[in-house]
């Protein structure tokens, strides 16, 4: 089974919603869980937040954090993903943001990313660096299936709030 076809059984099987907020991904996270049969009943919708701004503005990541560390930032991610949360009225919120290539961000080597994932209710956030290797597609591909890995960990753990950050 695929990691999208298992998320989001576990999300419907537990009566929760998802949504996405999205940087070097741009959209492919929202296209793998909406490929998912059956995902209208738990997927609620997502932001591709690709220009800087579009992250404070639309996703209410803070706009000083934002110009101090820059887009690829652990709180960056997990402001993104609180912020697809309560933007589409989820109860979970996924988020990616790094670098994806060809070239540097600001300083940020190629394949440093970083995902997180939200609970809309409470602003639990775990939240993971990742330092991927291969090109541009590859990248982008490894990344939606570490987020998906990452919401499988975030749906065990949630309850407890054991944080991960």
């Amino acid at each position: 089974m695929r990691l999208a076809d298992r998320l989001v059984a576990e999300l419907i099987a537990a009566g929760l919603t998802v949504a996405s907020a999205e940087s070097l991904t741009g959209g492919l996270l929202a296209a793998e869980l909406t490929a998912v049969p059956g995902a209208s009943a738990t997927v609620r919708g997502g932001v591709v937040s690709y220009a800087s701004d579009m992250k404070s503005t639309v996703l209410g990541v803070d706009a000083e954090l934002l110009a101090a560390v820059g887009p690829v930032d652990a709180d960056i991610a997990a402001q993104m993903a609180k912020g697809a949360a309560r933007v589409c009225s989820a109860d979970v919120g996924l988020a990616t943001t790094g670098v994806a290539g060809p070239d540097t961000q600001h300083g940020v080597a190629v394949g440093t990313v970083f995902i997180s994932a939200a609970d809309g209710r409470s602003g639990f956030t775990m939240t993971r660096e990742l330092a991927l290797v291969g090109d541009r597609d590859e990248i982008r591909a490894s990344t939606v299936a570490a987020v998906l890995e990452l919401a499988q960990d975030f749906l065990l753990v949630a309850g407890g709030n054991e944080s991960e950050q």
